[in-house]
């Protein structure tokens, strides 16, 4: 075999390098279209890619270049573009190496988009705290688009195949131009009727340029979609467009047919969960009779199924038992109080009450004597005596000054008078005290 007519991989793209070198139309292409995947490296070189509705191309801007802009450019914005095309050979893949960029007047609407965003976001209308949850199995599903296009057919087809028992309403709608924004919010508010039935409605258009999708990130739009009281699926282009609706849409949805998927299940899935259930069931069943099998097995060939009879003597034995204790024990407590009895009978307090009566009064005549020798009136009886000054008993005669007044106790009175005199007796002398 010749192999010499066999070219290496890096043969072929250094051929296909040089031809895209020397192709005069090659050198200096002009080129518009929309930025994505933007890298800023730190060495000042931008790697982005250049999109428009079908294709795309990866790009390269050398910091020579980049320094010379007078805007910095983002994810999403418009521009055009003069560079060169050429191969790169460790991938083998061609790009567009840029030598000046312009904005193409739609990098306005990019900075509009990034700042509704940033306040809608502060307001709350992105939380997931808002989101309503999707249906598992509506029966009616809306539909705000364009009554024509491929949209509106994906969506239709894909709910047919894969749930044709769920019904469909569409709420025809322009969803690109300046009236565009209004008409969808109309059709969204028509859609929230309650003649219609809607569990879960559809929100969205086919692919197009940022202008094509602009009424989507319209903030009369996104406010629509947040105050519906119906779950909200958003559709709005292909899988790398965002949109404000997306954000503020209870399921975000990356291409109108994933929309369809996600609003409707699987028939096929559904018939599959179903059996399983069904399986499941059979199963439990089974094992519910089994079981009750076995427990009424267990009961018919117990002891007591098999011989009542027998059961039936062991309890009157067991009664018997019982009924001979406790005749024993009735016997037993008799006898303790009829003994008890006897014996109260027989105490001398029953026999001879008088006498403890008797001795009881003594016991109080000889409390009563005792009480009348300590009770300090019985002194005064005897002619005694008692002085009280401000209420006070006078025990010392150094508690009495000249002039007080004192009151004396009789036994059968007081005498209130005025200390004129105080003689204090002292080892058998008396004297005067002024």
């Amino acid at each position: 075999m010749n192999h010499d007519k066999y070219l290496t991989v890096a043969s072929l793209t250094k051929y296909l390098k040089h031809k895209f070198d020397s192709d005069m139309h090659l050198r200096n292409v002009f080129l518009k279209g929309e930025i994505s995947n933007l890298k800023k490296h730190s060495t000042g070189h931008y790697y982005f890619s250049i999109k428009d509705e079908s294709s795309k191309i990866n790009a390269i801007m050398f910091s020579s270049q980049t320094k010379n802009l007078n805007f910095s450019p983002e994810d999403g914005m418009k521009v055009l573009l003069v560079g060169r095309i050429s191969v790169y050979e460790s991938t083998g893949s061609y790009q567009i190496y840029v030598e000046e960029m312009l904005e193409d007047g739609v990098g306005n609407l990019y900075v509009k988009f990034e700042q509704l965003k940033k306040d809608l976001a502060k307001e709350g209308l992105f939380d997931e705290i808002h989101k309503k949850r999707i249906p598992k199995y509506p029966t009616r599903v809306g539909i705000v688009t364009a009554p024509t296009g491929a949209a509106i057919k994906d969506i239709l087809s894909t709910i047919q195949r894969r749930f044709p028992s769920c019904e469909t309403l569409l709420f025809p709608s322009l969803v690109q131009g300046e009236n565009a924004a209004p008409d969808i919010v109309k059709k969204i508010k028509m859609a929230e009727e309650k003649e219609y039935h809607i569990d879960v409605l559809i929100v969205g258009r086919g692919g197009g340029s940022i202008e094509d999708m602009w009424p989507f990130n319209e903030e009369i739009v996104a406010r629509a979609i947040y105050n519906c009281p119906i779950p909200i699926i958003s559709a709005v282009g292909h899988e790398v467009d965002f949109t404000i609706a997306d954000f503020v849409a209870d399921l975000r949805a990356p291409t109108p047919t994933g929309a369809a998927e996600m609003a409707v299940p699987s028939m096929y899935d559904l018939e599959k969960y179903l059996k399983q259930i069904s399986l499941r069931i059979k199963e439990n069943v089974l094992k519910k009779v089994k079981y009750n099998q076995l427990l009424l097995e267990r009961v018919t060939s117990s002891f007591v199924i098999k011989n009542p009879v027998i059961m039936y003597e062991n309890k009157k034995q067991y009664i018997d038992t019982i009924l001979e204790k406790l005749k024993t024990q009735i016997f037993y407590l008799l006898e303790n109080k009829g003994l008890k009895l006897k014996t109260l009978e027989n105490h001398y307090l029953l026999k001879s009450p008088l006498q403890l009566y008797q001795k009881e009064i003594t016991k109080i005549q000889s409390l009563i004597e005792k009480l009348e020798i300590i009770n300090p009136l019985g002194v005064l009886k005897r002619g005694y005596s008692l002085a009280y000054k401000d209420k006070v008993l006078v025990k010392d005669i150094k508690q009495i000054q000249k002039r007080d007044r004192i009151t004396i106790v009789l036994e059968n009175g007081k005498i209130d008078t005025e200390v004129v005199e105080i003689m204090e007796e002292k080892h058998g002398k008396r004297k005067t005290r002024n």
